[in-house]
């Protein structure tokens, strides 16, 4: 043993005296190769950025499952991000902070409080949003700093997205040892759940005690996660904010599709730049090919493939049977229906709902008020958050109480941050908008400025710990807060805002009219 590594105890505790950065003067071995030590910042947690979990998934590799990252020669340094995957810049700020972006882009992030590797810290590993389409782990409102310093480990990855994510054609298919395309940012997510398993002991965190989490695309991601048979035991706990795979009304909304109607829309995104081969597809630069798949529109998402996802889900809703906390916005359809919200004219609310939903669309407009122009607005957020999120999120927990053992906690968050009225930019909406409450459970209000209240830093503190017991033991609640009763007869939900306890499901009777029009579609 080295003079530093004996002497390493001796020099942490004189650091800490000191009240200087503490680090452990060694390097974290994992799959591939070293990675350097970090300091601790001035909250005690260290952070270790950029850690590669995969080969490149550049040129020969691109639109192929991922494979385990290559070695390296020495210590790699982990303090700087990762790139973000390729994406068009459609969210304008959804990651200020870095301006890195690269097909080589599957990197993972850390922020840990162990002081020893054999801490056996509870794990959260948050899948960003953002459609499938844009979005990293190295977003600001992630930062897992102020979740790690009060006992958990916290990693954000990065996946493919978009057409390099997801991208469906028959010569994929025909190539695949499985028969199957498309879903490569999910394999991606498993593969770095893999790596988690295998390396976050390292970190000072226990691969027996991992939750996984996400909003929006993210939390859709989770739900794939907890039916499909290749995640089998890589997470004991699971929470999903504002998306699920299955179940979805809303016609414009990203559904999943049939392994062969995705093969059908790559097939139509060939056909766009004169139907050129995979190989010569592979040929291309990722810019050229991320320009071609905007400018012809081409809509990638999730295949149901009978592989990584199940040809039918509603027999896989308890496959990995995990404690779930499951919820939503109070206001999902602001964020989604900007352009809907504006041009509504009178009478239009009603005609879209007889439009799509048929026998069923008096029972619907019953359930939304739409007598005046202002009320059909409003009833028209309300439908577009409920086809897209709520409805689904609802159907999830309904299936989650039917088919598994494990508890599910569900929630709204009905609080409006103190964002601008309405401006036409990607984060702000009106009222409790899609992914508001994400700085609230992270307990980042420090990443946006806006005019934080006491109120706000209040539900900040009930909300991430709400999500801190439940990482740590399964069970969100802890003495002195309110009780949040697990899904069951007397079917209730948490709410979150002014003030948070149970409350009764808000608008079950409109989901339950959005599940008959569900059950009968799928006959």
């Amino acid at each position: 043993m080295s003079r530093v590594r004996r002497f390493a105890p001796l020099l942490v505790t004189l650091a800490v005296m000191a009240n200087a950065p503490v680090t452990f003067a060694r390097d974290v071995a994992v799959e591939g190769g070293l990675i350097a030590d970090r300091p601790a910042e001035a909250s005690g947690v260290r952070v270790f950025k950029g850690i590669p979990y995969a080969t490149p998934p550049v040129g020969e590799r691109r639109w192929r499952e991922p494979a385990p990252p290559q070695p390296w020669r020495g210590a790699r340094s982990a303090d700087t991000f990762g790139p973000r995957c390729m994406q068009q810049p459609s969210l304008g700020d959804i990651d200020p902070l870095n301006p890195r972006m690269s097909e080589d882009c599957l990197y993972l992030n850390i922020w840990t409080p162990a002081r020893r590797d054999d801490a056996k810290l509870p794990v959260l590993v948050w899948l960003h949003g953002g459609g499938l389409n844009l979005g990293s782990g190295s977003e600001p409102w992630y930062n897992g700093e102020n979740l790690a310093r009060r006992g958990i480990v916290v990693v954000t990855i990065n996946y493919r997205l978009n057409v390099f994510g997801f991208l469906a054609h028959p010569e994929l298919t025909a190539e695949s040892p499985h028969k199957v395309s498309g879903n490569y940012g999910i394999l991606d997510q498993i593969l770095a759940l893999q790596w988690i398993r295998a390396h976050i002991a390292a970190f000072g965190g226990d691969p027996a005690a991992v939750t996984v989490a996400g909003s929006s695309s993210g939390s859709r991601s989770i739900s794939v996660l907890m039916s499909t048979p290749l995640a089998k035991g890589l997470f004991q706990r699971a929470i999903g904010q504002s998306g699920v795979a299955f179940w979805g009304l809303n016609p414009d909304a990203e559904n999943v599709r049939p392994l062969a109607e995705a093969e059908q829309r790559g097939q139509y995104f060939a056909s766009m730049i004169d139907n050129p081969s995979i190989g010569a597809l592979r040929a291309k630069p990722a810019q050229q090919v991320l320009d071609i798949a905007t400018l012809v529109s081409a809509a990638f998402g999730l295949t149901q493939d009978g592989r990584v996802m199940p040809k039918n889900p509603l027999e896989y809703a308890a496959f990995n049977d995990t404690p779930l906390i499951l919820g939503w916005t109070a206001n999902e359809g602001t964020r989604f229906n900007l352009a809907g919200h504006f041009n509504l004219r009178v009478g239009d609310f009603a005609k879209r709902v007889r439009a799509a939903y048929g026998d069923q669309a008096d029972a619907l407009l019953s359930l939304y008020p739409h007598d005046t122009l202002q009320r059909e607005r409003a009833s028209s957020d309300d439908l577009n958050g409920d086809e897209r999120i709520s409805f689904p999120s609802w159907k999830w927990a309904q299936l989650r109480q039917r088919a598994g053992k494990a508890p599910t906690y569900l929630y709204v968050f009905d609080h409006r941050p103190p964002a601008p009225p309405l401006v036409l930019l990607p984060l702000t909406a009106t009222g409790a908008f899609h992914t508001s409450e994400i700085v609230y459970m992270f307990d980042n209000l420090q990443t946006r400025a806006w005019p934080w209240s006491a109120a706000d830093r209040k539900l900040a503190e009930q909300m991430s710990s709400y999500w801190i017991n439940f990482i740590k033991t399964g069970d969100p609640n802890a003495p002195g807060s309110p009780q949040w009763q697990p899904r069951g007869a007397r079917s209730g939900l948490m709410r979150f805002g002014e003030q948070t306890g149970m409350a009764p499901d808000p608008h079950a009777d409109r989901y339950r009219v959005l599940d008959a029009v569900s059950t009968a579609r799928r006959r």
